[in-house]
């Protein structure tokens, strides 16, 4: 057996003069498969207990609800309604090799395991050559065939399962962990369902560890996990169910399979200790404050080393990257314009990347933002517009600037004596623009470090200008 639960049988060297309808081997996978009548594996054999978790059914698949609602198109495949060849990508553990073998269950079909880490052609054209044999057979069976990591097949290994995927000879489930459209040949994801499948969120991956202790197919009640460690657990697996039970597997053998689970059991055999952080409580409001005014104060350690708190604790990165956008404009603003764009774009690369990559990212900006020059003069400009609105101070717009394109607007003076400033030869003019109490009001005031040093120089001379002071230079 190998060490994912799965059979190994060699493919025979000799060619195949043709099907022998009495052969029973024929109903029966005879590659890298799995043996379709062998017992369930149990805690006394060595398996593996996120192998003895797999899910038997469709009500045991958890995290996948958006492709298992009734009438979608994985649960009517896996219910063997729409009998198609499918391209499953998603991160670790999150399922596909499960749902890979339901669809085998549901359609009573053979089943048939590769890995492209350790499969060719030959091993590919082997298990079409048995499919076709099954079809041929005084009883015919179709085939599933379940590939991991189809994005490391090349294009001739992907391109020699077309006509079999085409002709329905085997039924195709492929898992990938990368973007299929980028890793998969075109001829063959046209002819599959590409189905995304999600990281599991904490909610899941608890009931999977739940289930595990209490299943007589997992720990079956022999110990009891207690609130932190399952916390910690949760924590580490981080949408990663099988991660989950693996560690989950190391703390029971540790103590034994006996008695209750502590967060120190943990701890000792999953070499990381559990941060000390509440993602609901003070810890997550603390550490974000010390964030921040870490990166305020221009202390680009301390800042990460607050970075590195929330990540490690399993802080949302989300949160983190909309922190970083706010700041980068309410504690640097113009004093560096670039500050803005590039922590938009951490944000953006933890929507398309997510974690662990993502901590490069977001430690770039945190970097850029604890270094760049300091303003709060764009957050004190708005607060201070806002306060004289809600004071009152938001008097009529003056004539020449309301809106002068329709019927009628002339005889009531709108948009008179307006002047179009890129007339000028400068392109700034004398006029008034603020309603006629605010005339000036000065609510941008550059600090005078960074860019907003240039800026600055520039505003004074403009607010001269159209002020009526003098000419633009």
């Amino acid at each position: 057996m190998s060490d994912d639960g799965l059979f190994e049988v060699e493919v025979p060297e000799a060619p195949v003069t043709g099907p022998d309808p009495s052969r029973s081997d024929l109903r029966r996978p005879v590659t890298r498969g799995v043996v379709d009548d062998r017992p369930a594996p149990t805690s006394g054999d060595g398996t593996p207990l996120a192998v003895r978790m797999r899910p038997a059914s469709l009500d045991e698949v958890v995290g996948q609800d958006h492709l298992l609602a009734p009438g979608a198109p994985l649960r009517r495949l896996v219910e063997g309604a729409a009998p198609a060849s499918v391209v499953l990508h998603g991160p670790p553990g999150t399922g596909k090799t499960t749902l890979a073998r339901l669809i085998s269950q549901a359609t009573g079909r053979a089943f048939e395991a590769l890995s492209a880490l350790n499969a060719g052609v030959k091993e590919v054209r082997g298990v079409i050559e048995v499919a076709r044999r099954r079809l041929a057979a005084a009883e015919p069976r179709r085939t599933v065939l379940f590939i991991d990591e189809i994005h490391r097949f090349s294009r001739t290994q992907q391109d020699a399962l077309l006509a079999a995927v085409e002709d329905r000879v085997v039924l195709l489930v492929g898992a990938t962990t990368e973007n299929p459209s980028f890793s998969v040949v075109a001829p063959l994801l046209s002819r599959s369902l590409v189905l995304g499948l999600h990281a599991l969120d904490d909610e899941a991956v608890g009931l999977l560890l739940d289930r595990a202790v209490a299943d007589p197919r997992g720990l079956g009640g022999a110990v009891t996990l207690d609130p932190d460690a399952r916390a910690h657990l949760v924590r580490l697996a981080a949408g990663d169910g099988r991660r989950s039970l693996t560690a989950l597997e190391a703390a029971a053998d540790a103590v034994g399979n006996a008695g209750p689970l502590t967060l120190a059991d943990v701890e000792r055999v999953v070499d990381e200790v559990a941060v000390r952080y509440d993602r609901a409580g003070d810890q997550h409001y603390d550490v974000i404050s010390a964030f921040i005014k870490s990166i305020r104060g221009s202390d680009p350690d301390a800042a990460l080393h607050y970075l590195a708190r929330m990540i490690v604790a399993g802080e949302d990165p989300r949160f983190i990257a909309r922190r970083l956008v706010v700041h980068a404009s309410e504690d640097i603003g113009l004093a560096d314009p670039t500050a803005l764009p590039a922590a938009v774009a951490a944000a953006q690369a933890v929507a398309l990347i997510g974690l662990p990559e993502v901590r490069i990212n977001l430690a770039q900006v945190t970097i850029h933002l604890a270094t760049a020059p300091k303003s709060n003069a764009v957050i004190t400009a708005i607060d201070e517009a806002m306060n004289d609105v809600r004071q009152g101070a938001a008097g009529p717009v003056p004539p020449h600037l309301r809106d002068g394109h329709y019927a009628g607007a002339e005889a009531q003076g709108n948009a008179v004596g307006y002047v179009y400033p890129h007339a000028d030869r400068a392109g700034v003019v004398a006029q008034q623009y603020p309603p006629d109490e605010l005339v000036g009001r000065d609510y941008y005031r550059p600090a005078g470090r960074g860019d907003e040093r240039n800026r600055g120089e520039r505003l004074a001379r403009l607010r001269e200008v159209v002020r009526g002071g003098g000419p633009e230079r």
